[in-house]
């Protein structure tokens, strides 16, 4: 009997241009800064969402776009309406940040660029952070928010698609195990950025790899502690959702940038999907750090990756 025949790898990678544009080497020099300021046993957590505050200084504002603030299903959250978008198909959005930090503001720039390009509106989803609200607390507004959008909005799940970065890569896959248990119907695609699935540093890449400026071991495991809290389970799936099983799941295309350590986990998240059988798309940008994408507008990497996820949801949207 002939040995069954492997699937070919999802992944990609693409090639970094000739020289890093200003952009991306000032983006680096932040994340240099903030990595100083969480070394600091005495910086604060205010301090810290401070410092990410200016995650979204680095991109530009896109052109013709709305910003209507609104009342998702009792969670709060911000509507990017590009000129001429179609109203009928929605971004789901969750911000990065550790579950502790970042905001709905800080990424605005970056999900209206994805908005813009894709042609509808973008939902970005101000979740409750930690500590002050620990797991499962950022799952369930999630959830809420998307049964908002089908029983409130009316908006069919095959025209929603979920997108997010780090932490809100995350809120792409666990909302939807919540969903898949209540019997809710499954959107149409899922867009992780640089997902953060894995809350142990298990891989040995957090050991070897020299080159991420912000994704270290020390920064997953003291994050973990943070948004688990102290009952929390760093394998429980609904908050690792490497552990989950992604059977039924959408599409997904997820992009890492190809000096983080967060590679692991998109990549072992890649084969996950594949093995349950779900169609999966994976890029890797080398020479780019965490999240790069909020640099849209500002830096060829960026603009480049928001093209392609813009490219690849549009026809799952029914926009093509």
């Amino acid at each position: 009997m002939s040995p069954p025949v492997q699937p070919a790898s999802p992944e990609s990678v693409v090639p970094a241009v000739d020289a890093a544009s200003p952009a991306v080497r000032e983006f680096d020099d932040f994340y240099r800064g903030i990595s100083a300021l969480g070394a600091d046993p005495a910086t604060t957590i205010e301090q810290l969402r401070d410092g990410f505050s200016r995650w979204g200084d680095f991109g530009r504002d896109p052109e013709r776009v709305d910003y209507v603030h609104v009342d998702a299903g009792g969670v709060p959250a911000l509507w990017a309406v590009p000129e001429g978008a179609a109203l009928d198909r929605v971004l789901v959005c969750s911000h990065g940040g550790g579950y502790a930090c970042g905001s709905i503001y800080s990424h605005r720039k970056l999900y209206a660029h994805l908005a813009r390009a894709v042609g509808c509106r973008a939902l970005l989803v101000d979740y409750r952070l930690a500590p002050e609200h620990v797991h499962p607390a950022q799952v369930e507004d999630l959830v809420a928010v998307y049964r908002w959008l089908l029983e409130d909005q009316a908006i069919a799940a095959g025209r929603i698609a979920l997108t997010g970065d780090s932490a809100g890569g995350a809120l792409c896959l666990s909302p939807l195990l919540r969903a898949r248990e209540l019997g809710l119907p499954m959107p149409a695609a899922i867009l992780p950025l640089s997902p953060w699935i894995e809350l142990e540093a298990l891989d040995p890449i957090h050991e070897t790899n020299d080159r991420d400026l912000i994704g270290t071991r020390d920064v997953v495991i003291s994050s973990a502690e943070v948004f688990l809290g102290p009952a929390g389970d760093p394998r429980d799936p609904l908050a690792a959702p490497i552990y989950a099983d992604l059977h039924g799941f959408p599409p997904m295309y997820i992009q890492v940038g190809g000096c983080e350590n967060f590679v692991a986990d998109a990549r072992t998240l890649a084969r996950r999907a594949q093995e349950a059988g779900v169609e999966v798309r994976l890029d890797v940008y080398a020479d780019m750090q965490h999240v790069f994408q909020l640099l849209a507008g500002a830096a060829p990497e960026a603009d480049d990756a928001i093209a392609r996820l813009a490219a690849w949801v549009r026809p799952r949207l029914g926009l093509a």
